[in-house]
């Protein structure tokens, strides 16, 4: 896609309705679940910020928040499998229940790397809480599992709610698929 040079369409997928809806469900659940804890939220920067700060609104615990921004593209549209941390957190997690925020799973490359990371660092535990899943797009080496998943969808370019198509359309308010 030619960013200079292409008209946009974006065709609505999810509507702001329905996944206002799923968040408050998956805060409902994640609030049943660690009744009684505190949660750390980790939040992978930067698509995750828009999902993470609604989820942490309808979560009610005591929550804590941190960010990391990490890479296996670089500046290819295709992982090299190669993790690479950019920002790593601010303060340690060891003995906390983390939660990690994606904006969406593909590959899992990241996911991966970032469950087996905080569990050598000595949380005491890790799930995972994702606004999309693209099941279709797991590498077949990678094994890993969801606790938390907003919407299941098909291998298509989606922005809004954080995703982005050259750092553009973050900030829809529904989940969409870019047309030519």
């Amino acid at each position: 896609m030619d960013v200079m040079k292409m008209d946009y369409h974006i065709e609505t997928m999810i509507t702001e309705e329905e996944v206002n809806a799923r968040i408050r469900e998956l805060g409902e659940q994640i609030s049943e679940e660690y009744a009684g804890r505190s949660i750390r939220l980790v939040g992978i920067l930067r698509g995750a910020v828009f999902f993470m700060c609604e989820l942490a609104k309808r979560i009610t615990l005591p929550v804590t928040f941190d960010f990391m921004s990490v890479s296996s593209y670089g500046s290819s549209t295709t992982s090299s499998g190669i993790v690479r941390i950019i920002k790593d957190l601010e303060e340690p997690i060891e003995g906390q229940d983390v939660i990690i925020v994606e904006d969406i799973i593909d590959s899992g490359r990241t996911l991966s790397f970032l469950q087996e990371l905080f569990n050598t660092r000595g949380a005491r535990s890790v799930r995972t809480c994702t606004l999309l899943d693209k099941p279709s797009r797991r590498a077949a080496d990678i094994d890993i599992h969801v606790d938390y998943s907003g919407f299941v969808v098909p291998d298509a370019f989606v922005v809004g709610w954080g995703m982005d198509y050259d750092q553009r359309f973050r900030n829809l308010p529904y989940i969409g698929i870019i047309k030519e």
